[in-house]
């Protein structure tokens, strides 16, 4: 069905992505800038820090236009062009960590960042936009309600706590998910949404739990802590998150659907997953098991019934060779004195 869809096109699709610079913003510029016929924007505040040889050497070969700025401020979107035939919207603060040490910033970054783009929406000629959402927006609903698992786009969304900072990343997630609904209805661009489980993979910063485990071996840790032992996750590696986000961009007749992006055929416990990292860095200590971080959801495992019949979304890659991949990865980063970057 993918290459069905890519094939039909015609001509130069101009393309905008907002937070093109990020992780997963980046490796989807890659991939239309490698493999489609795509007249690039990125549009990035470089949150995480300046441009990166990988996307200097990448916006130097494809020519991609660059805008640099602080979308959080409205008169920003004055830079961009006025029509679009695609716009994924990537662009937020995102990581526990932050959730815990700036919960007051990423809401209003978050919220900003929606809300400016969706009121730039309204004037601009933007045919069809994708929104990045995540499972976050329904973790409570799994801890209070003991919802299905593997769980389906129908899920009711739910915050178990709304006084607690962790929720805060998947308060503004939900705003963006009825602001793009709602304001794609009302002004007349086609809007479709993905959310998010668990997507990992080389570059994807130091706020996430593979890097921060990568370099807690790299330090001797011993006894090593797992945090959180019994709980489980269900990891998408970013080649396969990005596939499944392109074509929910190119696959028409999809306006108004909310697709999982994830993988659902390993549900593994966070032990299982140390343990391989720890066998790939040849760890000879012992492990100390410890509980979860407060607000930290039990289960995680999505539902990609939808997304495979509707997309042919089809995820390739096993958890085990994406972790050994994405270990190398940071291995070689840390040891040739790679700065830490968000």
């Amino acid at each position: 069905m993918e290459e069905a869809i890519f094939s039909k096109l015609r001509y130069m699709k101009k393309v905008l992505l907002i937070g093109g610079a990020g992780f997963i913003g980046f490796n989807i510029t890659k991939f239309l800038a490698e493999n489609r016929n795509y007249e690039i924007t990125v549009a990035d505040n470089f949150f995480r820090g300046k441009m990166d040889v990988l996307l200097t050497d990448l916006v130097d070969k494809y020519k991609i236009r660059v805008v640099n700025a602080d979308f959080t401020n409205a008169a920003s979107f004055d830079q961009l062009d006025k029509d679009y035939d695609q716009v994924y919207m990537l662009a937020a603060v995102v990581g526990v960590k932050y959730t815990e040490e700036i919960p007051n910033e990423l809401i209003r970054i978050n919220a900003f960042l929606a809300l400016n783009t969706l009121e730039w929406l309204k004037t601009a000629q933007c045919k069809k936009v994708v929104f990045t959402s995540t499972s976050e927006c329904y973790a409570g609903t799994i801890e209070a309600f003991d919802y299905q698992v593997p769980t389906p786009e129908s899920v009711p969304l739910c915050i178990d706590d709304i006084t607690h900072p962790r929720f805060t990343y998947a308060v503004t997630k939900m705003l963006g998910e009825s602001g793009f609904m709602n304001y794609s209805k009302v002004f007349g661009f086609e809007c479709t949404i993905v959310r998010y489980h668990n997507v990992y993979g080389p570059r994807m910063g130091f706020k996430h739990v593979i890097p921060q485990v990568t370099q807690r071996f790299l330090k001797k840790e011993d006894p090593f802590k797992i945090y959180g032992y019994d709980q489980t996750r269900s990891f998408n590696y970013i080649d396969d998150a990005v596939n499944g986000t392109v074509l929910a961009m190119e696959t028409p007749d999809v306006s108004g659907e909310i697709f999982h992006i994830g993988d659902m055929t390993d549900e593994l416990k966070i032990e299982e997953l140390i343990k391989y990292i720890g066998e790939l860095m040849d760890y000879k200590g012992t492990y100390e098991y410890e509980s979860a971080p407060s607000g930290s959801v039990s289960r995680r495992c999505p539902d990609i019934s939808k997304a495979q019949k509707m997309l042919g979304y089809d995820p390739k890659t096993s958890w085990k060779v994406g972790v050994k991949n994405t270990i190398e990865w940071y291995v070689n980063y840390i040891n040739t004195g790679g700065d830490v970057f968000e």
